[in-house]
């Protein structure tokens, strides 16, 4: 095929907390190719740090394969949050903290109050201006270095194409630098000596020039491929839903994957519950959300165990019936129940299909919680990788049968959300299945033990704000 009859394309750099992605998409959403790697964090060194060389390096030779797929337009960056990286005009002046790291000693009495950024205080990095305020203290000399503060997603941008910018969604991911009411900087930012750190705001959307010629010569690129300014991977995944709906109607959205976060449009701040894991994030218009959050992908993973197998309905209801619960919480970082140590009450589980059934079971329970803290209503959107659990998406309808739910046949919402900022006009891929509720007799009484066990002595959403 000849360039000029090559399809126009789209290189959507998703990096997860626990996985990256590379994804070659033509301009009517389908996949052309796709690459995954492993998102290391490297152990040596000044403190746990992201692998930012070792993505590099495959991302320059990931795109060297794409490069004769495609006529290659743009390129747009999509990261988990809590993240950021401190460059001077060379690169990086200190490695990529890992925001599950520890921070030992430092000093953030200038954190804002959780009424001013609806960012609750949350463990180790989770807040990302505890882990400035951090390197700041620790590393005076490099930090004075620093000519920019960039967010996960345009520190990537930044390497590609040269130019510096900020944008809304990384900004106002629990980071206590961003104030979602009136959507500009929050008080930690002025009173830390930050502000002059902050590149200019930009939409996720926006281009912020093209590829530098070295990136271009050693990817095979086009020298005009565009750069955009990428966006939080969560918000991503809510792109779909704010393009195709009323977005002043209530509906819920389940981002899933390492996090379990749900977004609840159409839902007042004044609500949310530091003491909760709750939060307002800002989606890619500039919208405060309401939302709440737990670390599913990684409990699931540490209840099922190393060998995966998935699961009967006769596992769920014979656990059902014979009392077995996992308690929280099995990942050590956020969530509405932080601090306390998961255990299992009950027969434990005896195989690894039974891990599977338990696994399920404690995140159909967790993420029903949430919601109803969440106050949320609606129909319920399934994103991400749950949608592969063939029981998750039916447990979750039959406890919550006034919110019809359904799941995404995209597995990636967050590559369709990098899509949708480069084809603004275009449908988005793919479509969404209602998800009927699959009955297991005593399952509402087994919520109830599992709330009498946690001391939820009724559904959250019945307790006054």
């Amino acid at each position: 095929m000849s360039d000029d009859m090559q399809p126009d394309a789209l290189i959507v750099l998703d990096i997860g907390k626990t996985n990256a992605k590379l994804a070659l998409i033509d301009a009517g959403g389908r996949v052309l190719a796709e690459q995954r790697r492993p998102n290391a964090v490297l152990g040596g060194g000044l403190y746990p740090h992201h692998d930012t060389e070792g993505l590099w390096q495959w991302l320059l030779a990931t795109c060297r394969g794409f490069a004769g797929l495609a006529d290659v337009s743009a390129i747009v960056p999509v990261t988990h949050g809590a993240t950021a990286a401190l460059v001077d005009r060379d690169g990086l002046v200190l490695p990529v903290l890992d925001y599950e790291a520890r921070l030992p000693g430092v000093d953030y009495t200038a954190r804002p109050p959780f009424a001013e950024t609806c960012s609750p205080s949350l463990p180790a990095g989770l807040n990302l201006g505890r882990q400035l305020a951090w390197l700041q203290q620790s590393f005076p000399n490099e930090f004075a270095r620093t000519r920019h503060i960039l967010m996960y997603p345009q520190y990537w941008a930044w390497r590609l194409c040269g130019a510096a910018s900020g944008e809304a969604t990384s900004l106002g991911c629990h980071t206590d630098l961003w104030n979602p009411r009136t959507q500009q900087y929050s008080s930690l930012v002025e009173r830390m000596g930050w502000r002059k750190l902050m590149p200019p705001l930009a939409p996720a959307w926006a281009s912020l020039g093209t590829l530098r010629a070295e990136v271009a010569d050693a990817t095979g690129l086009p020298r005009g491929c565009q750069v955009l300014s990428g966006i939080h991977d969560s918000n991503a995944s809510l792109l779909r839903y704010l393009a195709q709906h009323d977005r002043s109607a209530p509906r819920t959205v389940l981002s899933t994957g390492t996090w379990m976060i749900a977004a609840a449009f159409g839902v007042a701040l004044d609500g949310l519950r530091e003491d909760a894991d709750m939060l307002a994030n800002t989606n890619a218009l500039g919208q405060p959300v309401a939302c709440m959050r737990f670390m599913g992908g990684r409990e699931f993973a540490e209840l099922a165990g190393a060998v995966v197998e998935p699961c009967t309905i006769d596992d769920i209801e014979r656990l059902v019936r014979q009392g077995t619960l996992a308690l929280p919480c099995f990942a050590a970082t956020g969530g509405p129940f932080a601090g306390r140590s998961g255990c299992i009450e009950g027969p434990p589980p005896r195989d690894a299909r039974e891990r599977y059934a338990l696994a399920t079971l404690y995140c159909v329970l967790m993420t029903d919680h949430c919601l109803d803290a969440l106050c949320a209503t609606g129909p319920l959107a399934v994103e991400g990788s749950f949608t592969a659990n063939p029981w998750f998406g039916p447990l979750l309808a039959s406890l919550r049968p006034h919110q019809p739910v359904s799941y995404s046949d995209d597995a990636s919402g967050t590559t369709c959300g990098g899509w949708m900022l480069r084809y603004r006009d275009g449908v988005p891929p793919g479509s969404s299945r209602a998800i009927g509720p699959r009955a297991v007799a005593g399952l509402t009484a087994y919520r109830q033990r599992w709330h009498q066990a946690l001391d939820l002595t009724e559904p959250a959403a019945s307790l006054p704000a």
